[in-house]
């Protein structure tokens, strides 16, 4: 996952800093809910070893023994930058403790895009065991996600806000089709998105 190699502290320092992981609020079933802003994940500078300590020793044990929800918010999150890799995600995942899998009620997963949506129809059956694929929620709009997270309680990044704006005004950008760049209107190279890509081709032959 790394590429850039710091110091293990300062791996852990820089978690702390940009407030990636939050556990605060609820969803309107009374589950707490741990929110994830996955633009703010330092994937070049974070190893794998390091993320999973954090979580053991800095999140699992403030969830407690009750159930949870996860809030994803994965709007501008790219591949070179923020995505940690598939292999990394099963591995961290693959190392949640049971009792903590058992205890997660839903998935809500913000500003999918329709790569990330046709990766995990295609591959998160297989790479997340214990039904994870089954309590993921996807959110388009953040308005939706009211509908299930008590508006209140939750803080969410402006920059989310501004992406919301822009679907609105250019719904295409939700199926790949436009680029979610604010000055470009030409559609956006394939491989941008974190997920393996899925050709126009295949696309056109499953329909």
């Amino acid at each position: 996952m790394a590429s850039q190699i710091i110091s293990e502290s300062d791996q852990e320092l820089l978690l702390h800093k940009l407030d990636i992981f939050k556990i605060r609020g609820k969803d309107k079933r009374g589950h707490k809910i741990l929110r994830i802003i996955g633009k703010f994940f330092p994937a070049r500078f974070l190893s794998v070893d390091v993320l999973k300590k954090y979580l053991v020793e800095h999140i699992f044990p403030r969830l407690g023994k009750k159930s949870f929800s996860v809030l994803y918010v994965h709007t501008g999150v790219q591949r070179s930058e923020n995505f940690p890799g598939i292999s990394a995600l099963r591995s961290i995942y693959e190392a949640i403790p049971v009792d903590v899998k058992d205890n997660l009620h839903a998935v809500y997963f913000v500003h999918p895009g329709l790569q990330a949506r046709l990766f995990l129809a295609t591959f998160g059956r297989f790479l997340f065991s214990g039904g994870l694929y089954g309590k993921l929620r996807y959110v388009s709009r953040v308005d939706y996600l009211w509908e299930h997270v008590k508006r209140k309680e939750i803080e969410i990044p402006e920059f989310v806000y501004d992406h919301d704006e822009d679907l609105e005004y250019r719904p295409m950008m939700d199926y790949g089709l436009e680029s979610d760049h604010p000055r470009i209107h030409a559609a956006p190279a394939l491989d941008s998105s974190p997920f393996p890509s899925v050709s126009i081709y295949s696309m056109r032959c499953i329909s």
